[in-house]
């Protein structure tokens, strides 16, 4: 019993120097960081006046939300599309499973700022749809469906055979069997990256800017045409990127180990 009580103190002693050195080595990086970007911007004799972009601080307050809502409501609207493709691209039927193919190999093969000016300015235009928020959300859904497409199809393929088999046996239907057994399985293998892609649309709707809509590095452009204070305003908005992807990219490694 000692001995047991004994090995419990070493390892949280062993716990508690880890943690520390820790906290030192995460200090250190920081500062050594700091030091980094001090020593950079001293040798280019810049002179920052963030006081001249202090007075937008709500419109950057306001395309933080933007950009935030924006990410969110395409990712939701985006896992719509990607259920969609993914039944077409694991159907038997043969049209429907090339569609998907094509479909996931063109908008994965283009850059995204490619398909923002194509859907935009040529297939929005000509069906009329003029309100630039609901073709942006569009737009990143159709993009980030092809990716989330894949991480469905991926999990889905990851359970084993036999379980789609024995469910199969027990008479079950193809939407119970997917219902009640599939998908709870694969679901441990499709959240972690499915948050993931949440944190990479954030960053991708920065390229709604050329389009005019009012999101985060749109409004920073602005401010940065009233100001001509470029580094002041680019600063921050990389860090409100952080801000918005950091918690998410933490989240995501937390969901990986759980599910590990």
């Amino acid at each position: 019993m000692n001995s047991i009580f004994l090995v419990h103190n070493k390892f949280n002693k062993h716990k508690k120097i880890t943690l520390k050195a820790y906290i030192v080595n995460a200090f250190l990086l920081v500062f050594l960081l700091f030091l980094f970007f001090y020593l950079s911007f001293l040798s280019a004799s810049y002179n920052f006046d963030f006081m001249a972009i202090y007075e937008y601080k709500d419109k950057m307050i306001q395309g933080f939300f933007t950009s935030f809502f924006i990410s969110v409501l395409s990712l939701i609207v985006g896992v719509i599309f990607a259920l969609i493709l993914c039944y077409m691209s694991l159907c038997k039927i043969v049209l429907f499973n090339m569609f998907a193919r094509v479909f996931i190999e063109l908008v994965r093969g283009t850059p995204l700022l490619v398909q923002i000016l194509l859907i935009y300015y040529i297939f929005a235009d000509n069906l009329g749809l003029d309100n630039r928020y609901v073709c942006g959300v569009l737009i990143l859904a159709l993009f980030a469906s092809a990716y989330i497409c894949e991480i469905f199809r991926a999990g889905i393929l990851s359970v084993d055979k036999m379980q789609y088999e024995s469910a199969k046996a027990l008479g079950l239907s193809e939407f119970e069997i997917y219902k009640s057994v599939i998908f709870p399985q694969a679901l441990k293998n499709i959240l972690a990256p499915l948050s993931g892609q949440l944190s990479n649309l954030i960053k991708d709707s920065s390229l709604l800017s050329v389009i005019a809509i009012s999101e985060l590095t749109q409004n920073a452009q602005e401010i940065n045409a009233f100001t001509f204070s470029t580094l002041e305003i680019y600063i921050p908005l990389a860090l409100c990127y952080l801000v918005l992807t950091l918690p998410i990219s933490m989240f995501s490694r937390k969901l990986e180990k759980s599910f590990s």
